[in-house]
């Protein structure tokens, strides 16, 4: 593996004044995984002399920064031991890096792992009061292209915030104003619980889970990206009689996780995915929204019923996870106003179990900084085995890029049976 190293470590600060005091987060604030999501953008050289300079990045990042101003501030607690984000103005960490990798040998190697994360994002440090929320690295290759790496503490947005943000601090370095941009929202009071607490469901979700005695939660995995054509898609959705792309593309990974792992037909298997409620909610919450607007769901079956039935079956019961709306989520924000929200379970799920996340429609590779938008961009590691993301491929429409992480064991035999599965949508 290649080696890099850094050249600069500094704060950038936001251009201009910005308010200052405590911003209240919400319950799914608090229950988000306390922690940084970091993720990669790959770029390639377009023979510009001013290609990703960095005074330009570092300038229009601290424009960016007055708009998105709790970022640059720090993670702090109030005067009840609640967290909250204090917005200081003290700015986010902006290092600049040189490494002897090749663009294409780097997109050709690439899966998220530790390794990677540790080469192309900044080190960061434990994600509690007062840390920084906003870790940046551009890191210069040996071809002339550019990895642009960054950590965001979940605690202030989920992935669709982090893309905003992303999208208006490329749009600022490419010239545009603020004004042009759709305006970021940081009013998490819009999620806050009601008056009288009114919880209808059980939200097993954010409970411990009751782990069999033969379970193993890994914390170790292997990873790889897979793409499946524009016609793949069309021809898995045919099969699974008109359900979205999300849900009939995780079926089918729901079925060959399974396989792959060589379950006993009578042991339970739980589909978990996050869903994203601002256009669910009544009223929906404003488009800019800024801060942690998925919920946690999930649906369970035996692996016998997931791997012997047809794959628009796992997709039907794929439809419980991805169906949620206003009344869920309101009972949701309720019942983690009962409980200890900053602390919940968030250790990993059972080695019989998945966890999907869609990506898909998000702006991730609008993400053009004025030299051309990311060749890729994906997670730069995965938290432990038994994630998917869904994401849109780039430069290919319709097409989509699954990432998943795997117990090493189990990873062969996915990809073999995935595979064989995908070649089978290419039959006429």
């Amino acid at each position: 593996m290649a080696t890099v190293e850094v050249l600069t470590s500094e704060v950038v600060v936001p251009a201009e004044g910005t308010p200052a005091g405590g911003l209240w987060l919400s319950n799914l604030d608090l229950a988000a995984r306390r922690g940084y999501t970091p993720t990669v953008y790959f770029y390639r050289p377009n023979g510009e002399p001013g290609f990703f300079a960095a005074d330009a990045v570092k300038d229009s990042l601290a424009r960016a920064l007055v708009a998105f101003y709790p970022l640059a501030g720090r993670l702090g607690m109030d005067s009840t031991g609640r967290v909250q984000v204090d917005c200081t103005g003290e700015g986010a960490v902006f290092v600049t890096a040189r490494s002897d990798y090749v663009l294409d040998d780097l997109m050709n190697e690439f899966v998220p792992c530790n390794e990677m994360r540790d080469l192309f994002v900044p080190p960061t440090p434990a994600p509690n009061p007062p840390c920084a929320l906003l870790f940046v690295q551009v890191t210069y290759l040996r071809c002339g292209g550019v990895v642009l790496g960054q950590a965001m503490h979940h605690s202030v947005c989920d992935a669709r915030g982090a893309a905003h943000f992303f999208e208006t601090w490329a749009s600022i370095a490419r010239g545009a104003t603020l004004n042009a941009s759709v305006p970021p929202c940081f009013d998490h009071k819009l999620l806050a619980a009601r008056p009288t607490r009114t919880v209808l469901y059980d939200h097993p979700e954010y409970k411990p889970e009751p782990e069999p005695v033969d379970a193993v939660v890994a914390s170790t995995y292997a990873s790889a990206i897979v793409t499946m054509t524009k016609g793949q898609v069309s021809a898995l959705k045919a099969r699974c009689a008109g359900a979205s792309t999300f849900r009939a593309v995780v079926a089918l990974v729901w079925q060959c996780v399974c396989r792959a792992r060589a379950l006993p037909p009578e042991a339970e298997t739980r589909l978990y995915s996050m869903i994203d409620m601002r256009a669910r909610l009544d009223p929906p919450l404003p488009p800019g929204y800024f801060g942690n607007a998925v919920i946690r769901t999930s649906a369970s079956a035996t692996v016998g019923e997931v791997v012997s039935s047809p794959v628009g079956y796992a997709a039907r019961r794929a439809l419980a996870v991805t169906s949620q709306g206003d009344d869920y989520a309101r009972s949701l924000v309720d019942y983690l106003e009962g409980v200890d929200a900053m602390n919940l379970p968030r250790s990993g799920i059972s080695r019989a179990h998945l966890r999907a996340i869609s990506w898909m429609g998000m702006s991730l590779y609008k993400a053009d900084f004025g030299w051309g938008a990311p060749a890729f961009m994906g997670p730069a590691l995965m938290y432990y085995s038994g994630f998917v993301y869904v994401m849109n491929a780039p430069g290919k429409d319709g097409a989509l890029e699954l990432v998943l992480s795997l117990e090493p064991e189990s990873m062969p035999e996915f990809r073999k049976v995935f595979a064989e599965d995908l070649a089978s949508l290419e039959v006429v």
